[in-house]
């Protein structure tokens, strides 16, 4: 294993440290503010906070003598079909949220990382032996995990949540394809904006936004806006460069056990010995997807 793929792998990890406490932000932020509202917000905020970002390392680069031209129609292309897919995907799990439990949200959405492969199949990359082994002690190290009660009762926010998941995986594998063309910086900035500019049309359109209930929401709108979706996908689209990308949905998928643990640490929540199993199954999941063949 190569360092830059040690190190995009420790990025992945602290995106999906980060993703599995702001669930419960966004679950918070709910309570005050509907989903299209909560979505607009986080995704112009993570799309402002890295415009400083560009400025510095554009500058960076205008200090080489020599510098690669960049595609800007590559990448308007993909940054407007990346926010497509993330406005999609965000929308759909926050309104689930709302009509599910926490335990089958997370477990239904995390199945991005079955999607994955099987996309990979269909274009071509598919994926080894090893990795299939991985996904399959994956999806049951979060079924133990999420799952509390073993049951998988359906409910109709479950369609929305395997929706969710399916555009998740479609927005693994762009970020995949484009990942060695533009900037990834620059790439984030754009699918943020895009993502908020359709929340926002959804908004005016259903929802009726206060000031006085944004500004009451203001914590868990800041975490999501600026970590979760600033830095947080910045960080995913930058570590997915050189990695298999069965094995960055694995090492994303780990904000399910992040935010289990993260509730037994900081909010005294207890873990049963089921849920402790999850996890472990799940770490041993990441571990073998990066063992060399």
């Amino acid at each position: 294993m190569s360092k830059l793929q040690v190190r995009n792998s420790i990025l992945l990890f602290l995106a999906a440290v980060i993703w599995g406490c702001a669930f419960v932000a966004q679950s918070v932020g709910m309570e005050y503010i509907e989903p299209f509202t909560f979505s607009t917000l986080r995704s112009f905020i993570g799309s402002v906070v890295l415009l400083p970002c560009i400025w510095f390392f554009g500058k960076q680069k205008n200090t080489r003598a020599s510098r690669q031209k960049e595609d800007k129609t590559v990448l308007l292309k993909c940054g407007l079909l990346c926010g497509i897919l993330l406005f999609t995907a965000v929308n759909l799990q926050q309104i689930a949220i709302l009509h599910t439990s926490v335990g089958k949200s997370g477990f239904l959405t995390a199945l991005y990382i079955v999607i994955v492969p099987v996309i990979g199949i269909f274009i071509g990359k598919r994926p080894a032996k090893k990795l299939i082994i991985a996904v399959l002690c994956a999806v049951i190290g979060m079924y133990l995990l999420c799952m509390k009660t073993g049951s998988l009762t359906p409910e109709s926010a479950d369609i929305l949540l395997l929706l969710c998941a399916v555009a998740f995986a479609l927005h693994i594998m762009t970020v995949d394809h484009f990942s060695e063309q533009v900037d990834g910086v620059k790439l984030s900035c754009i699918q943020f904006f895009i993502c908020g500019v359709l929340s926002a049309i959804l908004m005016l359109c259903l929802e009726t936004p206060s000031f006085s209930s944004i500004c009451a929401a203001w914590a868990p709108v800041l975490y999501t806006g600026v970590l979760s979706t600033g830095v947080a996908y910045t960080l995913q689209i930058v570590g997915q460069k050189g990695l298999n990308p069965v094995v960055a949905s694995l090492l994303m998928s780990l904000e399910s056990v992040v935010s289990a643990l993260a509730g037994w640490l900081i909010l005294g929540q207890v873990l049963t010995g089921r849920e402790l199993l999850g996890c472990a199954v799940m770490f041993a999941a990441i571990i073998l997807a990066q063992l060399p063949e």
